[in-house]
C-alpha cells in the first residue's frame, strides 16, 4: 500500500485500510512482543474483530468515544484498532491518573464505554473508578458520568455495573464479519481516530483530536524518515497512553510492518534485557530514558544490536547515544501532541553532527515558522529565536468540546502555536531550544534550562540533570540545578558550579545546586518527563526560598 505520494506527502487513510495492507503482507510474522505474549499480524487482526464485534453488540457505533486505561500491550493495541475500525474514537487513559483527573477525562472526553484492567502495577483501578462513578457497583450510567453506560473489565471481577471482557468478547460472537466490513467501509481518513490529552502538569488537560490521516500520515513519515525497515524490531517504552506511544510506537511499526516490543512500565534492567535477548534494532526516548539506559551497572553497549532510533535530546546526549550506547544512526526528534506529534525530525542518513545538534527539517507538506513571541513578526533564518509555529496534514482537528481554547491555539492565519522556542539556519533546518513557559529571566536576560541541562550533562559524573528558574529578590530569578549522578561517580556542587561557569555566561550559572538519588519523588509524567512546575515548588521549599531570599 502506498502510504507516501511522490513527493513523499501522506496519502489520506483509514487504519483499517492500512492494518489490512499489512497483514496481507507480513501476517505470520511478529507484530508485537510484551512479557508473556507474542501476537504475529494475523493474530493482532483476530484479537481486533472479536473485540470490534463486542463493540458494536454493545452499541458503540460510528463516532462514539470509547476509554482505554491498561498498561501497554497486545490487547490495548487491538482494542485501539478495534475502535479505529468501526470508527469509534478512542480515548487513552493515563494509567498514572487520581481520581480527580480520571473523572475529569472520561467527564469531558464523553466517554461511552471504558476498557480497563482491574488491576495495574499494583493500582485497583476497580477501586478507582468506584471513586469516581459509585454507580459501577449498581447500574450505569449513574450520576457522576451520566454519558458513561458500559464499563468492560480486563482481568478480574466485574462489580455489578461492569462487564468481564470475556462476556463482552462473547456478547460479539454473533456479529458477521460482513457486518464489521460493511461498518468499516463508512470511516473517513478525516474521522478522530483518537482524542489525546496532554500531559497531566495542568489542573485542566486539554483532548486534542487527532484523525487518522494526522496519526497515520505522521507515523509513515517518520518510518521513513528513521528508515524502519519490515524485518527491524522495534522497542518502545513510551506509554501508549501518549502520541509517542500510539503515533511513533504502535502505528510506526503498522506503517512499516516491523516487529514492535514494549514493557507495562520502564524498568530499566528488564529494558536492557529485552533489547538483548530480542536483538531489538531500533528504539525511541527522550534524554532521561537514554540516559537511564546508560547509567545502569548493567548496560554493555557490546551486548545490543541497536542501529538507529530517535530521541528528543540535546547533543551532549546524542553524542553519548552514538559513542556510549554505540547507536549509528539515531536521529533527533520534535513534536507535540497537537501536531501528532512529530514535527521536525533527522533523516537517518544525515551527517551525525547534523543529528547531534537537532537541526532538522518538517516532513513534506508541513510548514514550519519561526515568530517573535512579543511581536509577532515572523523572523527570519539566522536573525535569533522565536517561537515554533506550525501549519499542515499533521496539525489537529482542535481540542475536543474546547473552543476558546482552540482558537487560543492558533493564530489569526491558521498556524498553530507550539510555545516552543526554536532557531532556524539559513538552509532551512530548525531545531528546539527550549519551552517559552520553561525559559526564566536574570536580571533581564533569557536563559533556556535545556542550555544549562546540557553543560551539566558534558560533565564525566553527571548521569541526569535538571534546571528551573527559582525566585530571587534582586535578579528576579536566578538558576537552580537537581543533579543525579551516574553510579560509582562522585562530584560535589561546587565542582558541578565551577564546570559551569567554565562554560557558560556567568547569569546563567547555577546559583543553588542539590544532588539527588531519584526524581521518581519530585513527579515524572508518563513520558518520563520530569514536570518542571513540580520540580520549581520543590526547589522552594528544599532551598528555603522567600520572596526576600537573595541568591549568595
Amino acid at each position: 500500500m502506498q502510504l507516501l505520494d511522490e513527493h513523499r506527502v501522506p496519502v489520506p487513510l483509514t487504519l483499517s485500510h492500512v492494518l489490512s495492507a499489512t497483514v496481507r503482507a507480513r501476517g505470520a510474522e511478529e507484530a508485537y512482543v510484551g512479557p508473556g505474549e507474542r501476537m504475529t499480524w494475523s493474530g493482532l487482526n483476530a484479537q481486533s474483530r472479536k473485540i470490534a464485534a463486542g463493540l458494536h453488540a454493545a452499541g458503540i457505533r460510528q463516532g462514539d468515544h470509547v476509554g482505554l486505561m491498561l498498561g501497554n500491550s497486545g490487547l490495548w493495541i487491538a482494542a485501539f484498532f478495534a475502535c479505529a475500525s468501526i470508527g469509534a474514537v478512542t480515548v487513552p487513559v493515563n494509567t498514572r491518573f487520581k481520581a480527580e483527573e480520571l473523572a475529569f477525562c472520561l467527564k469531558q472526553a464523553d466517554v461511552k464505554l471504558l476498557l480497563y484492567a482491574d488491576s495495574f502495577l499494583g493500582l485497583d483501578f476497580t477501586a478507582l473508578l468506584r471513586q469516581v462513578e459509585p454507580a459501577v457497583d449498581a447500574q450505569l450510567p449513574g450520576q457522576a458520568l451520566p454519558l458513561l453506560t458500559q464499563a468492560v473489565v480486563v482481568g478480574g471481577a466485574a462489580p455489578r455495573g461492569a462487564r468481564t471482557f470475556d462476556a463482552f468478547l462473547a456478547d460479539g460472537a454473533g456479529v458477521r464479519d460482513a457486518t464489521l466490513e460493511q461498518i468499516s467501509a463508512q470511516v473517513s481518513p478525516h474521522d478522530t481516530l483518537l482524542i489525546q490529552y496532554t500531559s497531566g502538569t495542568t489542573s485542566f488537560p486539554k483532548g486534542v483530536m487527532l484523525s487518522h490521516a494526522n496519526m497515520l500520515g505522521d507515523a509513515a513519515s517518520v518510518a521513513r524518515r528513521m528508515g524502519v525497515k519490515a524485518a527491524d524490531r522495534y522497542f518502545s517504552i513510551r506509554p501508549f497512553f501518549h502520541v509517542a506511544g500510539s503515533t511513533l510506537s504502535v502505528l510506526v511499526s503498522l506503517t512499516s510492518g516491523c516487529c514492535l516490543l514494549s514493557l507495562p512500565k520502564f524498568d530499566v534492567k528488564q529494558a536492557l534485557d529485552v533489547l538483548e535477548t530480542e536483538r531489538c534494532t531500533l528504539t525511541s526516548g527522550n534524554d532521561t530514558i537514554f540516559l537511564m539506559l546508560m547509567g545502569h551497572p548493567d548496560f554493555d553497549a557490546k551486548r545490543l544490536h541497536l542501529q538507529g532510533g530517535w530521541a528528543a535530546a540535546g547533543p551532549e546526549v546524542m553524542q553519548k547515544i552514538r559513542d556510549v550506547m554505540q547507536v549509528p544512526h539515531i536521529c533527533n526528534a520534535y513534536g507535540q501532541s497537537e501536531a501528532s506529534p512529530n514535527v521536525l525530525l533527522s533523516d537517518h542518513g544525515d551527517a551525525f553532527e547534523l543529528r547531534r545538534d537537532g537541526f532538522m527539517l518538517p516532513h513534506p507538506g508541513v510548514e514550519v515558522r519561526l515568530v517573535d513571541a512579543d511581536t509577532g513578526a515572523v523572523v527570519a533564518p539566522g536573525a535569533g529565536a522565536g517561537e515554533i509555529q506550525v501549519r499542515g496534514w499533521n496539525v489537529m482537528r482542535g481540542y475536543y468540546n474546547m473552543a476558546e481554547a482552540t482558537a487560543k491555539a492558533f493564530t489569526a492565519d491558521g498556524w498553530l502555536r507550539t510555545g516552543d522556542l526554536g532557531e532556524q539556519r539559513g538552509d532551512g533546518r530548525m531545531r528546539m531550544v527550549g519551552r517559552l513557559k520553561d525559559m526564566f529571566r536574570v536580571g533581564g536576560e533569557n536563559v533556556a534550562p535545556a542550555e544549562v541541562e546540557e553543560v551539566l550533562h558534558a560533565h564525566p559524573a553527571v548521569q541526569q540533570a535538571q534546571v528551573i528558574g527559582v525566585p530571587d529578590a534582586r535578579l528576579g530569578e536566578v538558576t537552580g540545578a537537581f543533579v543525579l549522578l551516574k553510579p560509582g561517580q562522585q562530584a560535589s556542587g561546587e565542582e558541578l558550579v565551577a564546570w559551569c561557569k567554565a562554560r557558560c555566561a556567568n547569569f546563567k550559572v547555577p546559583r543553588y545546586i542539590a544532588l539527588v538519588d531519584t526524581f521518581e519523588h519530585i513527579g515524572m509524567t508518563g513520558s518520563s518527563k520530569v514536570q518542571k512546575n513540580k520540580l520549581r515548588e520543590h526547589a522552594i521549599q528544599h532551598w528555603n526560598i522567600r520572596n526576600d531570599t537573595v541568591a549568595a
